[in-house]
This record gives C-alpha cells, sequence and structure tokens, in this order.
C-alpha cells in the first residue's frame, strides 16, 4: 500500500501578512500608542498604580464590549447598554442599602450583596431577553428598539434613585472592583514589597497560551493547513510572552492582581471559546455574514438574536455593577456615554460596519487603545473636549480602513 502523506506547502509570507494586516496593525497601534504616552508623560504610563488604574478604570468597557461584539458581528447594534448598566447599578444599591425613592409609599428590603447582585445580573438578562425577543421575533430594527430602551432605562434609573445617589455600597461588594488577589508569599525586590503571585500567575497563563499555540500549530502543519510563516508564528508567541510577563511583573511591583482582571480573563477566554469553537459562535458569523444564507442553511436566526442580546444585557448589568463596586456609590449619571466607547472599542478592534467580521481580542484590544489615550491625554493635561475630537478621529479612521479593505477585498 502506497503511503499518501499530505505536501507541506511553505506558507507565503507577504500573502499571510496582507491577508491579516489588520490584526497585527490593530496590535502595534497598541504598542505605538503606549510607547508614545510612555515618552510624552515622562514614565508615568508604566508605573504599577497607573497601570492599575487603567485596568481597574476600563474594566466594565471591556465587559461589555464582549457581548456588543457579538451583537455588531451578528449585524446589530445595542444603544442602551450604557443606561443599562446605569440603570442596574442602581438597583443594586437600592437593594443592598435598603433605601426606598419614595419611603412615605413603600420600603425596600436589605439584601446581601451577593442575592442582590444574582437578582441585578437577572433583571440585565431579563432587559436583554425583552429587547431581543422585539428584534429578531418582530423585527424591529435594534436601533430603533435599543434607542427606546436607551431613553426607558435612563429614565428608571433616575425614579430608582429618586433623582440623588445612593451610597455607600458594602466593602465585601466593592471587593469587585478595588479587591486584590491576596499574596500568600512574603517578599522583598530592592527593598520594597513584591507580590510574586501576580508574576507566578502571569507565568502560568503565557505558559498555557503558548503551549495551546504550538499544539494548534503542530496540528496545522500535520494536515497541511499552516498558513502563518514560522518567523511571524515564533514572533508573535515571544511578544506574548514578553508582554504578559512584564505586565505581571509590573502588576507584582504594586498590589497584585486586581479581582476584576480575573473576572476580565475569565469572560474573554469565554467568550473566545464560544466564537472559534462552538457551532453558536459560528452561526453569529454566518447570520452576519448573509442572514438569509443562514436562515436557508438551517440556523434558527431569531432564537440566535435572542440569545445575543440576552447575553448583552447581562454582561451590562455585570458592567454596571462592576461601575458600581468602583465608586462606591450609585449616581443618576453613571453609565453615560458608556454605549459610544463599547461601540467605538469594537469598531477600533476590527469589528466590521456590516456584520460577519471581528474578534475577541480585537475588541478588547480596542477597548484598552480607549483607555489608554483616555488615561495619557488626562495625564499630559489635554482637555476634555479635545480628546472627544481624538477619540472621534480615530474611531473614523478605523471604520474607513475597515470600508477600505473590504471594498479592495
Amino acid at each position: 500500500m502506497t503511503d499518501i502523506s499530505t505536501p507541506q506547502v511553505k506558507p507565503d509570507f507577504m500573502r499571510f501578512v496582507r491577508s491579516n494586516i489588520r490584526d497585527y496593525a490593530l496590535l502595534l497601534s497598541l504598542l505605538a500608542i503606549m510607547v508614545f504616552f510612555q515618552f510624552n508623560t515622562h514614565g508615568t504610563l508604566f508605573r504599577p498604580v497607573n497601570m492599575t488604574n487603567i485596568l481597574l478604570q476600563n474594566s466594565y468597557i471591556v465587559v461589555m464590549a464582549l457581548g456588543m461584539l457579538l451583537v455588531i458581528v451578528a449585524g446589530h447594534i445595542d444603544l442602551s447598554v450604557g443606561s443599562v448598566s446605569g440603570f442596574i447599578g442602581a438597583l443594586a444599591a437600592v437593594l443592598m442599602t435598603g433605601t426606598s425613592p419614595n419611603p412615605d409609599l413603600f420600603t425596600i428590603p436589605k439584601f446581601d450583596f451577593v442575592t442582590a447582585s444574582i437578582i441585578c445580573l437577572g433583571v440585565g438578562a431579563a432587559i436583554g431577553a425583552i429587547q431581543g425577543y422585539f428584534i429578531a421575533y418582530y423585527k424591529i430594527p435594534a436601533f430603533i428598539v435599543t434607542l427606546a430602551g436607551m431613553l426607558i432605562f435612563k429614565g428608571l434609573a433616575l425614579s430608582v434613585l429618586g433623582g440623588a445617589s445612593v451610597g455607600p455600597l458594602p466593602a465585601t461588594f466593592q471587593l469587585l472592583s478595588t479587591g486584590f488577589l491576596t499574596d500568600v508569599f512574603d517578599i522583598q525586590l530592592l527593598g520594597a514589597p513584591f507580590n510574586l503571585l501576580a508574576l507566578l500567575i502571569g507565568t502560568l497563563i503565557t505558559a498555557a497560551l503558548i503551549y495551546f499555540n504550538f499544539k494548534e500549530r503542530r496540528s496545522q502543519l500535520q494536515h497541511g493547513l499552516a498558513e502563518e510563516p514560522e518567523s511571524i508564528f515564533y514572533g508573535r508567541n515571544l511578544l506574548i510572552a514578553v508582554a504578559l510577563i512584564g505586565f505581571s511583573f509590573i502588576m507584582g511591583q504594586y498590589k497584585g492582581l486586581p479581582n476584576v482582571l480575573i473576572v476580565m480573563f475569565a469572560l474573554i477566554a469565554l467568550f473566545v471559546f464560544i466564537t472559534t469553537r462552538t457551532t453558536f459562535g459560528r452561526r453569529i458569523y454566518a447570520m452576519g455574514g448573509n442572514e438569509k444564507a443562514a436562515k436557508l442553511s438551517g440556523v434558527n436566526t431569531e432564537r440566535l438574536t435572542f440569545w445575543i442580546f440576552t447575553i448583552m444585557g447581562a454582561l451590562a448589568a455585570l458592567g454596571g455593577l462592576i461601575f458600581a463596586a468602583r465608586l462606591n456609590v450609585a449616581t443618576p449619571k453613571a453609565g453615560a456615554g458608556f454605549e459610544l466607547e463599547v461601540i467605538a472599542a469594537c469598531f477600533i478592534g476590527g469589528a466590521a460596519v456590516t456584520g460577519g467580521v471581528g474578534k475577541i481580542v480585537g475588541a478588547v484590544i480596542g477597548a484598552f487603545i480607549i483607555g489608554v489615550m483616555n488615561n495619557g491625554m488626562s495625564i499630559m493635561g489635554i482637555g476634555i473636549d479635545w480628546q472627544f475630537v481624538i477619540k472621534g478621529a480615530v474611531l473614523l479612521f478605523a471604520v474607513f480602513l475597515d470600508v477600505k479593505f473590504k471594498n479592495r477585498g
């Protein structure tokens, strides 16, 4: 019997670069922006305290961007996420403190933070489900439904709070956004305390990511499916190792890894798995690329849309809880403008305006591009007016590149 083996085709370096230019350009853009602000803030950007602040300030944006990417890839949009997160934050504060907006008419029992958080996540998922039901089964455009939701939940947040701020919130609840993993070691580095646990966790995660990358690479080579040249593959993994271990080392010089970072990383890993390894994820991309073709292929597009918006509602609720925990108070203005930054993060991260294209990692990088820009411009003393101008220009440029590359393709 003749042994027939799969021919090994050497990947074309330039063809691979051209076909993946957006992904690499996005990562290089983030690095360039960070280096630019590191120099122009006289080294402030990479200080451990400031890096921690960037994480805490953008954690809720990253969480909501995960759900928004699914919505945009499916060919929809959600304008209500800011108002929903603000409303959920207000609801959480009321439930945890037992504060009634109108004590003369009714009282509200005081819940522990775990029960209150579960209720709030359930309410957020229900809000997303209701909006998704109108979009999926009544064919009302998502823009209209979520615009109405933005107004409704902005008003409900004001009503729940009675027009005033409610707080402080329980200290245990605040740990969601302000707490850090407790270091089991007690060591000094250059005469200062160092969180060795942060470095160890970062190193283990780095080793796991590189292991799975090499495992996937070996499988691709065995089946003749490897498209990425070896030089780019090894360079990418080296960059991942340097970035993650370097980041862990920086965090170890302060308080270590924030609790919210663990939540973010778990969610990012989950959504990467969903979008790349599950039928549910593949169907979202198929529906966003061509909804009629997906429906003819047997995809229940209505049910898929319903679940996408349900997930978005739950993540908007989680973002609202994280924001409220960070501020230690619920305010009537909470959530204002969140939807703009979340949507911008997805588009800057490579999501296509027409749907069907976008990656979870891209949305996360897009969120941190916005976060680093906000942080760097504030340190440099750039006025809020010009910050809006610059962020708007960056968003327009990102969408322009998306349309340009699509037309060229």
